[in-house]
């Protein structure tokens, strides 16, 4: 029986995919084989011994520890594409709230008083105030062309926008499913002086941080409009409202908004909504639940942030998932060891991402307890574990 224990409300949908006569999920659990969490932050918290695997309900992962968990021979799952959807539609959603004015608009239909009549001339005088602009025809910055960024690349396409992209980590899978009309930018300062609209979608790291800042703003367009729905942390608020304030920029729409973004009146604020559906919080409790799984049953590793993507088929009843020091002579190591116990080997792979190998080896006959023993001996082995 593995135990699972969650650190926030996680989809009934997503729990689901753990079947009730293999695993016992609870929010109390004192010795879990996996941790599956949304937002929670695991940086202060004590790591029990039994874990062997996390699971983050979303993209982001920097509320967990993850030198930590690599250094403990620990995958963090995450699920990439799940909120995909959820985060383009508010993209567009921010675009037309901002090219027509509408939260401005909103806010002044709100607040007019009178009768019919009356209120019939103040709409008709605010629409004067809040006159926008169409779409097509306006460039539109995509920073970050993973799950998200394509999606939203291809849609605003689809709207008529000319598409400028950026992201120096661009798969040929990932180029393969971008729209032949999004035009590539060789970086972030070749694409901001060409856009009417700058939106983000990158992780927040060292390299993002202020990625949008007081020296770059400046050469962005007067009437352009900057959208993160991305990380906090990643543009800079101080210096996006103080261009607004000196007549720098038109808007920025926020999904983490604070006092300073509340100081500005063109800044749309908004309460972290970008996958805030039904739909994406099952999507990402579903994705992560079945990696979790196909892990703690199989050994097997997909969508991985801090290991490599491994996965083999069982070729028998006996397996074993080593994960290790990515050095030289570790396989030949482990493949002696199992010689010596006259073990024969079935199948067998190898990957490495960086500083972290990982192994599934798959023999003929019962692993004895002595080797996994001497294969968890083995210097700069983190994690040896038969399934």
């Amino acid at each position: 029986m593995f135990k699972i224990q969650t650190l926030n409300n996680i989809s009934p949908v997503g729990l689901a995919q753990l079947p009730a006569d293999k695993y016992q999920i609870s929010d109390q659990e004192s010795a879990p084989d996996g941790i599956i969490l949304r937002s929670f932050k695991m940086h202060d918290m004590p790591i029990p011994d039994s874990l062997k695997a996390i699971g983050r309900a979303g993209a982001g992962v920097n509320n967990i520890p993850l030198d930590k968990m690599t250094e403990a021979g620990i995958p963090v799952f995450n699920a990439p594409g799940a909120n995909a959807n959820a985060v383009k539609e508010l993209v567009l959603a921010s675009l037309f709230l901002s090219a027509r004015n509408l939260s401005g608009a909103i806010q002044y239909t709100e607040q007019l008083e009178g009768d019919d009549a009356e209120l019939a001339k103040l709409v008709e005088a605010g629409k004067k105030k809040f006159a926008g602009f169409e779409l097509p025809g306006k460039t539109i910055g995509v920073v970050g062309l993973g799950a998200i960024g394509r999606m939203v690349a291809n849609s605003c396409a689809d709207l008529g926008m000319r598409v400028i992209g950026f992201d120096p980590g661009l798969t040929v899978d990932g180029a393969w499913q971008l729209s032949s009309e999004i035009q590539r930018a060789d970086s972030v300062a070749e694409m901001l002086p060409q856009v009417d609209f700058l939106t983000v979608h990158v992780p927040l790291i060292d390299a993002t941080k202020d990625l949008i800042n007081a020296d770059n703003v400046t050469n962005m367009k007067a009437t352009a409009v900057v959208i993160n729905l991305a990380r906090g942390g990643i543009v800079n608020d101080v210096a996006v409202c103080d261009a607004i304030d000196r007549g720098g920029l038109a808007c920025y729409v926020t999904d983490f908004p604070n006092n300073r973004t509340r100081q500005t009146p063109q800044v749309i604020g908004l309460p972290h909504l970008g996958a805030s559906t039904g739909e994406a919080e099952e999507n990402c409790a579903i994705m992560v639940a079945e990696q979790v799984r196909d892990f703690l049953e199989h050994g097997n590793i997909r969508n991985s942030v801090n290991f490599p993507n491994v996965r083999m088929a069982r070729g028998s009843d006996h397996r074993i998932a080593i994960s290790n020091a990515n050095v030289p002579n570790m396989v030949g190591q482990i493949s002696t060891i199992m010689a010596e116990a006259n073990l024969n080997i079935h199948d067998m792979i190898n990957q490495s991402r960086g500083d972290i190998a990982y192994t599934i080896v798959d023999v003929d006959s019962q692993i004895p307890d002595e080797v996994a023993v001497r294969i968890k001996a083995i210097d700069g082995v983190k994690m040896a574990r038969r399934l």
